[in-house]
């Protein structure tokens, strides 16, 4: 009879050490390497979206200074709502110098580095109005974005 070690006698293992755990290495770099490309495009999706919704608001600031001069059109047609980005909004509390200063308060409150111009042209006996709504998205690596909206009131 035979003994328990030599009932199950063990083959000598030749040229095979090492390799599962090269193979277990080389899956976990490329899973590592998926990961990593994963991760960049998330951080890219977040950037498309954060710009994404920055357009929005400046679309949305745009319209609402255009609701306000359709409210006191004849101001508007006057002049009165012309400003330059860069120019602090008239002092005061009459109707036109509120709607300024709210709506340029607005474009810095929600917007980096917001700033809004309204510039009016009257060519042929139309008054068009020039509505600027200015950002920078790029945190100064680039020019600033601008909305710009050409409408009649």
């Amino acid at each position: 009879m035979l003994s328990a070690p030599d009932r199950y006698p063990v083959a000598p293992r030749v040229g095979q050490a090492g390799v599962g755990l090269i193979e277990v290495l080389i899956a976990v770099l490329v899973f590592a390497i998926g990961l990593l490309g994963l991760a960049r495009l998330e951080i890219a999706n977040l950037a498309t979206n954060h710009g994404s919704q920055l357009r929005s608001q400046a679309m949305t600031l745009a319209y609402d200074i255009v609701d306000r001069m359709r409210a006191n059109r004849d101001a508007a047609l006057n002049g009165d709502y012309d400003i330059a980005i860069g120019d602090a909004a008239p002092a005061g509390a009459t109707v036109v110098a509120t709607d300024l200063q709210q709506w340029k308060a607005a474009a810095a409150g929600q917007l980096p580095q917001g700033d809004g111009a309204i510039a009016r042209a009257v060519a042929a006996g139309v008054t068009r109005f020039l509505i600027t709504v200015q950002w920078d998205d790029s945190r100064g690596e680039d020019p600033p974005l601008q909305f710009v909206i050409d409408t009649e009131l």
